[in-house]
């Protein structure tokens, strides 16, 4: 299983009755760094300034490029997506899933920072996520978490960061990834204010921008605290480092402690540079008039050809709308490692269509797939999760069998006025459910295709991943609902594929080197600034007990931060295999 080697951050905001968490102590070695009047904010004079002699003057770059930062941000409007899983003791696994919970919005940071949301309630009234997932209650206790707080953290102080209000002490160099940091721990001044950071923060030493912060916020109002994040920023454009990455957690299991509440949470951001493309070639193109075609290919299409033009146009539209919503991400080597793998099932099957299968990645995390026309697409969450190609093999062909069927869904998107609605009603103008007749014949057609295809002899493990998703099933509701196609499992069981885990192995988490299905993050990376995906390549990492296996757990991230460049784009989109034997042939290790 390989390595997740990010971390995500996430704040929380909750309401409950318990007393906060005290802030570490400061280190003793640190240094103070004395106060003095912070530069104007002026985005395009910080990279011209003279590189600061003192720690005093670094500290003053910093505040100067937090604020260049916001102001760059300020015209963006990126998605914003949080998984937070609430966390029981198991006296063999540790801390594991119960229930969880799942938030996906559009920021808006142009003046303040706020959010409109993508879900809807269950009855389908336009009402958003909030109302329907903040009210939340437990056997236990009363808590609301606020998606909202979850963006907070992108900044450690959106419009405040400065002298007036926080002190900086000096700690040390560090290295995080390839690039060289200073570290400074923050405190809020004497009557700076409810809500203000308390942490430390890493800072790169060449134009000193924040990379990394990491603590939480203070001064809270009564009966509401803020939870712990460690958030992480990209270098993904010349001379910003923008928000990627926030993980948050809370609770102690040590021995003799009662957790009021405990949990994981992973937010990500993306598309920070989403663009509509408009075709610029109106006033350039040939139009040649004396040429005419009598071919049979020329002629009206028949009826057939027709419908089969039809569908492809409801297609196409389907797959652009995605796209500009940035829910789905562009083609890239990602999509050929899917598209082998539907290939191979094809040519062993004898599989002959009039229009290739194509394969698409949704960006997302719900464990979801879907086909329209010819297309499959299958979300990054769940690409993450499945261990090895015979997985992935059985994911995609139960949508092959759908297209194989001709269980045609969308066609009606050919209609381009039904893409016409904002991003964040997607979810309520878009769907493609089969009803469960199709359902089962696509199971049984993709069993069929799977016994005659290379990947015949790896349905063991696949049948594994069913039954360690069905012992997870009833505590991962929120990570099991689709948003646009059929659900895997409905009410805590499994349907989808469900015989194959008949034939499999039995499920022992003793066995160390049987691995059913791996922590989230634990395949795929998503770029925040233009949305592309690859497949993560990392030194596999021993697993030592049954602890470190974490199927379909929230887990941190720690990516390493490398500093911009022209080619970087190039040569990571390189690393993504071109071939389906490159997504695992060995079980890889899960993050320790």
């Amino acid at each position: 299983m390989r390595t997740m080697n990010w971390i995500i951050l996430a704040l929380l905001v909750v309401t409950m009755t318990a007393v906060a968490q005290q802030p570490a102590s400061t280190p003793q070695n640190s240094q103070p760094v004395s106060a003095s009047q912070t530069a104007p904010s002026q985005p395009a004079a910080s990279a011209t300034l003279a590189p600061p002699t003192t720690m005093d003057q670094v500290v003053d770059r910093v505040i100067l490029r937090e604020k260049d930062l916001v102001k760059f941000l300020a015209p963006r409007t990126p998605l914003v997506e949080t998984y937070l899983q609430n966390l029981a003791q198991d006296a063999q696994l540790g801390p594991i899933p119960q229930d969880d919970r799942y938030f996906l919005g559009r920021m808006d940071l142009s003046e303040s920072i706020d959010r409109s949301d993508f879900l809807q309630d269950e009855k389908g009234k336009e009402e958003g996520m909030e109302k329907r997932l903040l009210g939340g209650f437990t056997k236990k206790f009363k808590f609301q978490y606020q998606p909202l707080g979850f963006s907070w953290m992108m900044f450690a102080d959106r419009n405040d960061f400065d002298r007036q209000h926080y002190d900086f002490r000096y700690v040390r160099r560090e290295f995080v990834g390839d690039v060289r940091c200073l570290a400074f721990d923050v405190t809020p001044r004497k009557d700076a204010g409810r809500g203000r950071f308390l942490g430390r923060i890493w800072v790169e030493d060449q134009d000193f921008n924040i990379v990394r912060l990491n603590g939480t916020y203070t001064h809270a109002k009564r009966n509401t605290y803020y939870f712990h994040m460690d958030s992480w920023r990209l270098n993904l454009v010349q001379g910003y480092w923008v928000p990627a990455y926030i993980y948050s957690e809370e609770g102690d299991f040590t021995a003799g402690n009662k957790n009021k509440i405990a949990f994981k949470a992973q937010t990500r951001m993306w598309g920070y540079n989403l663009k509509t493309s408009t075709a610029n070639d109106e006033l350039t193109q040939i139009r040649v008039d004396s040429v005419k075609d009598d071919t049979p290919a020329a002629q009206d299409a028949t009826p057939l050809a027709a419908e089969r033009e039809w569908q492809q146009q409801a297609e196409d539209n389907v797959i652009e709308r995605l796209e500009r919503a940035g829910l789905l991400a562009p083609e890239g080597d990602l999509d050929k490692v899917l598209q082998t793998v539907v290939n191979n099932i094809e040519v062993t099957n004898n599989i002959e269509l009039p229009r290739p299968v194509r394969t698409r990645v949704l960006t997302t995390s719900p464990l979801e797939t879907f086909s329209v026309g010819n297309t499959i697409v299958i979300s990054r969450g769940l690409v993450d999760v499945l261990p090895d190609e015979g997985s992935l093999a059985m994911v995609l062909s139960h949508e092959l069998a759908h297209i194989v069927l001709g269980h045609n869904l969308g066609s009606q998107y050919a209609f381009n006025d039904r893409m016409l609605f904002s991003d964040e009603g997607t979810y309520a103008n878009l769907g493609f459910k089969h009803i469960p007749e199709e359902e089962a014949a696509a199971d049984k057609k993709a069993l069929e295709m799977l016994k005659s295809s290379p990947y015949a002899q790896k349905l063991d493990n696949a049948g594994l991943f069913i039954r360690v998703l069905q012992v997870r099933a009833p505590q991962l509701g929120a990570l099991l609902q689709a948003h646009l196609g059929n659900n895997i499992a409905d009410n805590g069981t499994v349907t989808r594929m469900a015989q194959l885990a008949n034939t499999a192995p039995a499920l022992d988490w003793n066995k160390l080197d049987q691995i059913a299905a791996l922590p989230l993050g634990g395949r795929v990376k998503l770029n925040p600034w233009d949305n592309h995906v690859e497949i993560v390549k990392s030194q596999p990492v021993a697993i030592t007990s049954a602890r470190d296996k974490m199927p379909f757990e929230v887990t941190p991230f720690f990516p390493r931060l490398t500093r911009y460049s022209n080619t970087a784009p190039a040569a990571n989109t390189n690393a993504a295999a071109a071939s389906a034997d490159t997504t695992a042939n060995a079980a890889p290790a899960p993050t320790n």
